[in-house]
């Protein structure tokens, strides 16, 4: 089993506890996910996101400074386990090496205050990857309804502001994937137009499934699949089971496996990937850390999927992507 997880939280919740006089690093932590677990698991990439709450966070761009400079360090000191992506090659290179691979993201657009200077510094940085949006309108465009509501007519028929638009144009030139979770339904279509290449939607899971309006509809999965893009199922109860609250007594292994049976019936097996969203969802003891994929990887197993089909979902999906736009 080898593993490329497209999204994670670990790095700013790394900083809170660092900043707090916590001793956790990322090589070993009591978080969802560190270098040691991954290792035993058989990672072979995680993206890390810097995540920036517009709402806590006076100066986005100043506080997603901060969460790099937590970033650059955790790799530096963890050179023996791990290795930074700037292109494809470097993921080859990396593993030939005996190393796990590192590709930064962004999640929240709004960190460069509609600045494309900004935008080429993350890029300068290594940033690989990045959400217009999170949960909140910023100066690219409008986010879908928060995920703790039912899907429901709110802002999803607002999408990229023309400042988006450029933005999502220079992404893609400079090689840069546009990730479309948190975006709204317009926001998804308007990305489809303006990009040439494929996209993600890092960690998001089927809207037929669990009608919350951060999954995608089936055409946009098969819209998605037809762009050559990948979407990663996200481990979030609440975007699993649209039961008990906010799914916190969901079989999470058997929900995944139906959400994974319906995106590959509408976009095909190689539309899907994952997107664990470790570090920023809560605990669920059916796949509590890095330490538990072998416990998906057999969930789906059971559920009819062959091993060449996991490969594809838990690495070959999302590396394909990667070598056509990094």
């Amino acid at each position: 089993m080898k593993i490329a997880d497209m999204h994670c939280d670990t790095i700013s919740e790394l900083m809170k506890l660092q900043e707090k006089g916590g001793r956790e690093t990322l090589r070993e932590n009591g978080l969802h996910l560190d270098l040691k677990r991954m290792r035993a698991s058989g990672y072979v990439l995680q993206n890390f996101a810097l995540f920036v709450h517009m709402k806590k966070d006076v100066d986005p761009w100043e506080s997603v400074c901060r969460l790099h400079e937590t970033y650059e360090r955790e790799i530096g000191q963890n050179s023996d386990m791990i290795a930074r992506v700037y292109s494809y090659g470097d993921i080859a290179d990396n593993e030939r090496a005996g190393k796990m691979s590192a590709l930064l993201t962004v999640e929240e657009g709004a960190v460069c205050k509609g600045d494309v200077g900004k935008l080429k510094e993350l890029y300068g940085w290594g940033v690989r990857m990045m959400t217009l949006t999170w949960n909140y309108p910023n100066e690219l465009g409008w986010p879908n309804d928060s995920h703790k509501v039912p899907c429901r007519q709110h802002d999803h028929f607002r999408g990229l502001t023309e400042r988006g638009r450029e933005f999502v144009a220079e992404m893609e030139k400079l090689g840069m994937i546009p990730d479309v979770s948190h975006l709204s339904d317009e926001g998804f279509y308007d990305v489809c137009e303006v990009t040439k290449k494929p996209f993600v939607a890092s960690h998001s899971n089927a809207r037929e499934i669990c009608p919350k309006m951060r999954n995608l509809t089936d055409p946009m999965i098969r819209k998605l699949a037809e762009r050559g893009g990948v979407m990663g199922l996200n481990f979030y109860a609440g975007f699993l089971d649209n039961v008990a609250g906010e799914g916190e007594n969901t079989d999470m292994v058997a929900a995944l496996v139906r959400h994974a049976k319906h995106i590959c019936n509408v976009g095909g097996i190689e539309v899907l990937g994952l997107g664990s969203d470790f570090d920023g969802i809560e605990t669920n003891e059916d796949l509590p850390g890095a330490q538990s994929m072998d416990r998906l990887w057999e969930g789906l197993k059971a559920g009819g999927f062959t091993e060449g089909q996991l490969d594809r979902i838990f690495l070959k999906n999302v590396l394909r992507v990667y070598k056509e736009v990094l």
